[in-house]
């Protein structure tokens, strides 16, 4: 999974494409600059997002996408990290009750209205474990019960325990409005949102097309799509190379890519818009199934002293990253904070190929998401140069955002992996670091077990909000400690535009968009 704020999960093939940020007359003037009303906004994504149906998946891809047609009932401020209003007027969080008020007037896609039991059928279908959603116990926690009131149009939550974040999680789920939700089979090609703009075309595997919709006037902060400079549509087109996303950039066919590898620079010096956003860049997996050799912690530690971490992060962020310290590093961060340094081992080629003969590691496996640039392969390779100077062959293999979530939690066919969960709180990280493993139909996809983990959580789930922080970042340790993940690498991730500008981060906020006439 490429980097998020999700709150989780996701290049060779060069395409060409037709010029965007058409017609419309010029407006009014943003920041000294001239906007335009009318116009297409163009933007590229690395991979393509397979399934439409937001509730699908946690990965970037779909919630760069679906965030367009599908909205959350709460927004985070991306500078100060506090909630705000979005499909939720008001709220109320006490003690384990939370209270939501909708805005009056919501209206989905087709014409109907959001009702406050629509909200509640969403929260009623990701609490069901049948569904195996993947926002159960990530965006929504395990247990929580809901009810609505239509004429009050108020939503109201009961929590099984503890959840100091439960707000951030809200913020983050996208809701589905009853049609969608009575035919999820459909919302693979099609939308059912009360977002600011509608689906009209899907190309699996090369673009996607929505277009705005009048009369929408609940986006976060009070946003609307009367204001002047939205684009009337939205082309997004799949640019599975980082460099020819970058020469489209350049070039005027696209108003909006996301560039982390080496081309970067020359974006920067041509004087390119961007709009940045800090996260992990870099996170290292082991499959903890008693049948790997990865189970056994000595061989991790092994495996993770055979490696340079620091040379590794220069090469994946093309020398712009830093070491990672938290877990949870996506902005705004609800726990900022170290957990990893100390914790995780020191470069020892020695001690690594004496451990790894001595517990008979010849041959592994390795998957790495490779839509992140040409750093992310380069590192690849350096890592499976150093794992075979200290005796294990390691047969790698990069796979882009879909086809990495089917092997990690559909075959489990891997010993090492490297993807990213980029999340704001910690605990969203919960159920990928405990609980039911992906065989059993959870998250928990490297069937990681940490009993020190599991009580540092428990006693961080008893502290309200940031109060707990430093017992959250304690539990992380406690994952570095048994190198259980290693997150290695962080760097600040720039959607650059042209011709248009926008706010993140994580995904572009698709009513923050501006057209400019230059």
């Amino acid at each position: 999974m490429k980097r998020s704020t999700v709150p989780v999960v996701l290049s060779a093939v060069a395409l060409l494409l037709a010029g965007c940020g058409g017609g419309g007359s010029s407006s009014v003037a943003s920041g000294g600059k001239t906007v335009v009303d009318g116009g297409t906004f163009t933007m590229a994504l690395p991979t393509d997002p397979g399934n439409l149906d937001p509730g699908s998946s946690a990965g970037t891809q779909l919630f760069t996408i679906s965030q367009f047609a599908y909205d959350r009932l709460l927004a985070v401020d991306a500078g100060s990290g506090e909630i705000q209003p979005q499909l939720a007027e008001s709220w109320k969080s006490a003690g384990k009750t939370v209270t939501l008020t909708l805005k009056p007037g919501i209206t989905c896609s087709d014409g109907t209205p959001l009702k406050a039991s629509d909200v509640v059928a969403n929260l009623d279908y990701v609490a069901d474990p049948a569904n195996k959603s993947p926002f159960l116990g990530v965006f929504y926690p395990a247990g929580a019960k809901a009810s609505a009131d239509d004429a009050a149009r108020s939503v109201t939550v009961k929590l099984a325990a503890d959840a100091p974040f439960v707000l951030n999680g809200l913020a983050s789920l996208p809701i589905i409005c009853a049609a969608g939700l009575a035919d999820h089979k459909s919302l693979a090609t099609t939308s059912q949102g009360t977002g600011p703009y509608e689906l009209t075309k899907a190309t699996p595997g090369s673009e996607y097309t929505y277009k705005i919709r009048d009369g929408y006037t609940w986006g976060p902060d009070g946003a609307t799509t009367a204001t002047a400079g939205m684009p009337d549509t939205v082309v997004v087109k799949v640019v599975q190379n980082e460099t020819t996303a970058a020469n489209l950039l350049l070039s005027g066919s696209l108003n909006a890519a996301q560039i982390i590898g080496p081309d970067a620079k020359r974006l920067d010096q041509a004087g390119l818009f961007s709009a940045p956003a800090s996260g992990l860049a870099g996170e290292q997996w082991f499959n903890h199934d008693q049948a790997r050799k990865t189970s056994d912690e000595a061989v991790r530690q092994a495996l993770t002293q055979a490696l340079d971490l620091n040379q590794l992060a220069k090469v994946l962020t093309s020398g712009t990253g830093k070491p990672a310290t938290t877990l949870a590093a996506a902005d705004p961060t609800a726990c900022p904070g170290d957990s990893t340094t100390g914790k995780l081992p020191g470069p020892d080629p020695a001690a690594a190929k004496a451990a790894l003969a001595a517990a008979g590691v010849t041959k592994l496996s390795f998957v790495y998401e490779n839509s992140g640039g040409a750093g992310v392969t380069a590192a690849a390779e350096l890592a499976v140069q150093q794992w075979k100077a200290a005796g294990v062959e390691v047969t790698a293999k990069g796979q882009g955002g879909t086809a990495i979530q089917q092997t990690i939690f559909g075959s489990t066919d891997w010993d090492i992996a490297w993807l990213t969960l980029n999340v704001s709180s910690p605990d969203q990280l919960v159920p990928f670091f405990s609980g039911p493993n992906a065989l059993d139909g959870g998250t928990n996809f490297s069937a990681i077990k940490n009993d020190a983990y599991d009580a540092g959580v428990a006693a961080a789930g008893q502290e309200s909000g940031s109060a707990g922080c430093a017992a959250w970042l304690k539990a992380e340790s406690e994952l570095m400690s048994a190198a259980d993940v290693v997150p290695f690498a962080s760097s600040v991730a720039k959607t650059y535009g042209k011709k248009a500008e926008f706010a993140t981060p994580g995904q572009i906020i698709p009513t923050s968009i501006r057209m400019l006439a230059q």
